[in-house]
């Protein structure tokens, strides 16, 4: 997949639904089925009476989550109360509703929606067997295009990660592979060892697999554990940690227990490196949103970013002892303090009251991009604590395997159980501390707008003689 593409969500397409009037039900019906099409309301539907079919499912199914269906040709509603048929009650309603949503001219029937352009051609020539047809449409000007995910494993797995925070605006940067990656790489460097992450990457193939059953719902996740899993092993060799410090593989970079302070540092240096990243991409999307001048001004856009390179700058003088750096550290500072300055103001509004909030609200961004920086120094901190819980277990184990057979057994005892407790445990204080990280740091700076999630309408089509779900057999009346 071309880079391009990685970054972006799916191209959408707005569409007129022409069909004429003696085959609208064909035509919603193979909409439903082919789930790729979300039709516009020209009616709110709370506004809509409730139709027939409604009703029958209300009285067949009345505090009953139905997943719906629909048959090609049209059923009576009162034989699919009769014979308890709820799927199907509610795929006709939801037909119904749609039905009266429709424009209508003569004999011609219009919708217009939105469907993502790869998929308009295949659902073309399915429409046009039953007289219908899509027509391509101008994007409306103020009119946002709603968002969805390319098809992928990848974002199938990290989309979540994006999505429980925010929807992306149409024009952003789809962030949704390289926050799998960071969060990712946050979580391994928590939850360094080589041991552990072996287990999670084995628990991954086993999530691809399909196994054990009971975790099914997970499959799709598995990419998530194995790229945890795969980090996890990563900082492992390079802390020499393989279920503790057992010695089993060579410390590569340094061990935790013993160089701290350096892991912390570290720690700040790799979400240095995460924030760039989040204000490169914060940029990208306030360009998109609103133009050069509209990124000029804002704390998750230029200015923002100068006042993070000039913290950087100022770090690197003081380290290699430059004054000439220091010098222009001062001055991208001052830039990026000014841009922020009148963007808050802008904002603020006029008077002595809109300088003192602006000037105040200034001083919070500086603040806090310093707290910023600070936060994921828990990086090093939680990988820290892992090796600390490592080495406790497997110094408990090492004592107790010098005493004897008894010793030996209580030994790999503790060594078990203590190792199934760091797994989890700290596996647990990771994920949680990984996803704070990746909200209130990076996608703070990502995000400033939401977008609107596509949401096509999807209700599968059965045939005469395939049973739409369970019948209920539940006393009903009959209706018209």
């Amino acid at each position: 997949m071309p880079w391009r593409d990685a970054l972006s969500g799916e191209p959408m397409a707005r569409l007129a639904l022409v069909a004429p009037a003696w085959a609208l039900r064909e035509t919603l019906v193979l909409v439903a089925d082919s789930g790729v099409l979300e039709i516009d309301h020209t009616i709110s539907p709370a506004d809509l009476p409730l139709n027939q079919a409604a009703l029958a499912l209300q009285r067949l199914a009345p505090d009953r989550p139905v997943t719906p269906r629909l048959v090609r040709a049209e059923p009576a509603l009162r034989d699919l109360e009769r014979d308890g048929r709820a799927q199907l009650l509610a795929g006709e309603a939801q037909l119904r509703e749609y039905t009266s949503q429709a424009v209508r001219r003569d004999d011609i029937t219009a919708y217009v929606g939105w469907a993502p352009e790869r998929q308009v051609p295949q659902l073309s020539a399915r429409l046009a067997e039953v007289g219908a047809a899509l027509v391509p449409l101008p994007l409306p000007r103020g009119v946002e295009p709603p968002t969805a995910v390319r098809p992928g494993v990848a974002r199938a797995t990290f989309s979540p990660l994006v999505t429980t925070y925010a929807t992306p605006p149409y024009v952003d940067v789809d962030p949704t592979v390289l926050a799998g990656l960071s969060y990712a790489v946050m979580f391994g460097a928590m939850f360094g060892d080589a041991g552990h992450g072996a287990l999670l990457l084995l628990g991954a193939a086993l999530l691809r697999l399909g196994r054990p059953r009971r975790f099914a719902a997970l499959r799709p996740h598995w990419l998530l554990v194995a790229a945890a899993g795969a980090c996890a092993t990563a900082f492992g060799l390079a802390y020499g940690e393989f279920f503790g410090p057992t010695g089993a593989v060579p410390v590569v970079w340094l061990t935790p227990v013993e160089h701290p302070i350096h892991l912390l540092v570290a720690g700040a240096g790799l979400g240095a490196v995460l924030l760039a990243g989040a204000y490169v991409l914060g940029i990208v999307n306030r360009i998109r949103e609103a133009g050069l001048v509209g990124a000029l001004f804002v704390a998750s856009g230029v200015a923002g970013a100068l006042l993070f390179l000039a913290a950087g700058l100022g770090a690197a003088a003081w380290y290699v002892h430059l004054g000439w750096l220091a010098a222009v550290a001062v001055v991208v500072a001052l830039l990026g303090l000014l841009l922020a300055f009148v963007g808050l103001l802008a904002t603020a509004g006029r008077g002595a009251a809109g300088v003192v909030q602006a000037s105040i609200e200034l001083l919070d961004i500086v603040i806090r991009l310093g707290a910023n920086v600070a936060s994921f120094a828990r990086l090093g901190a939680f990988g820290l604590t892992h090796a600390v819980v490592g080495w406790i277990v497997w110094d408990l184990s090492v004592g107790m395997w010098r005493r004897g057979p008894a010793g030996m057994v209580a030994a790999v005892v503790v060594f078990v159980i203590g190792n199934a407790l760091a797994l989890g445990l700290e596996a647990l204080v990771a994920a949680v501390q990984a996803l704070r990280l990746e909200y209130y740091e990076l996608f703070s700076r990502v995000f400033q707008t939401e977008g609107r999630p596509f949401r096509p309408w999807h209700v599968p089509t059965v045939t005469a003689t395939e049973r739409a779900g369970p019948a209920l057999n539940t006393p009903t009346s009959t209706v018209e």
